[in-house]
């Protein structure tokens, strides 16, 4: 039992490192090639790699016609306007930043579902959003409350994050007649469409005289791979084995981990500053995630057996 129960547990890690390193690959691509041209690319080699994946696995159900429209609005909010502001975000802030902003979806969720589902918000709830706010705060203003960061690219960070609220919204009823490989692979390949236009109008003629750079191609590969569909394979797996709660408090350990990350591979600076807000931001998450009864009972019981 302990050692299926590792396995989830390692499932679950696995996807936060892939989408820490998600941030830290978004700027390598930046080298040479666009947002857009970056997003278009890695919705179609994901899309081909789920298409696949479906196929062998034999998970791709047909979307009924009278959800066609819950499909395309689906597929507006995320992938299309999530990779809008997380993707040109990440052209004006750093991975760290990045990766501390979006990190509050979490925090954001059951004010949605206490808006349109009539779930009750809790106090909870509510100290883990300011606590975080102060934390992106002490990041991205100074002593004299001054930006240090490009207020655009801070906006376009929190307009992901409205994005991916958003989707959870128009997910939830999807998500009871249709399983996670067919809503990814078919949100996937209508972001597609919805990338195409802007990706023809703004950066095809800038890629046409764009030498190909190999480092950067990759880096769109692994997007794709690793953070577009094993990421999100690993996490259902352990959404279903854990549960919701439980596997969103590892979503916690994304901005640690790219900021270490972005540290080691990109040269991005990592003061105190930086370290004092990830804390606090990763603290309200932490206080509005876990049940603290449960959580201090536990911490007991761990007292009374002498630490084990």
């Amino acid at each position: 039992m302990r050692q299926k129960k590792g396995i989830v547990y390692i499932a679950v890690v696995f996807a936060m490192v892939f989408w820490a390193f998600s941030f830290v690959w978004v700027k390598e691509v930046y080298v040479a090639y666009g947002p857009l041209t970056t997003v278009f690319f890695r919705l179609i080699i994901a899309t081909l790699l789920m298409l696949l994946y479906s196929w062998a696995s034999k998970k791709l159900l047909k979307v009924e016609k009278k959800d066609y429209k819950t499909f395309l609005l689906l597929a507006f909010f995320e992938p299309f306007l999530y990779f809008m502001g997380e993707s040109f975000g990440l052209k004006y802030v750093t991975s760290t930043m990045g990766a501390m902003i979006i990190a509050t979806i979490p925090l954001f969720s059951p004010v949605a579902a206490s808006r349109f589902y009539g779930e009750k918000l809790s106090v909870r709830n509510l100290i883990g959003i300011i606590l975080s706010f102060i934390g992106v705060g002490i990041v991205v203003f100074d002593s004299s409350f001054n930006f240090v960061a490009s207020p655009l690219g801070i906006g376009l960070e929190f307009l992901a994050v409205f994005a991916a609220i958003a989707y959870t919204v128009v997910l939830k009823d999807l998500s009871t007649k249709y399983n996670v490989t067919t809503i990814i692979t078919y949100q996937n390949f209508i972001g597609i469409f919805f990338f195409m236009p802007f990706w023809l109008i703004f950066e095809s003629k800038t890629l046409l005289n764009t030498p190909f750079n190999l480092p950067a191609f990759i880096a769109i590969v692994k997007l794709a791979l690793f953070a577009s569909c094993i990421a999100f394979i690993l996490y259902t797996y352990s959404v279903k084995k854990l549960g919701i709660n439980d596997a969103n408090i590892f979503i916690n350990i994304i901005p640690v981990m790219t900021a270490i990350f972005a540290w080691y591979i990109l040269d991005e600076p990592l003061g105190l500053r930086k370290l004092a807000g990830i804390t606090v931001v990763i603290a309200g998450l932490f206080i509005a995630q876990v049940k603290m009864k449960k959580f201090i009972a536990r911490l007991v019981s761990i007292q009374q057996n002498g630490g084990r």
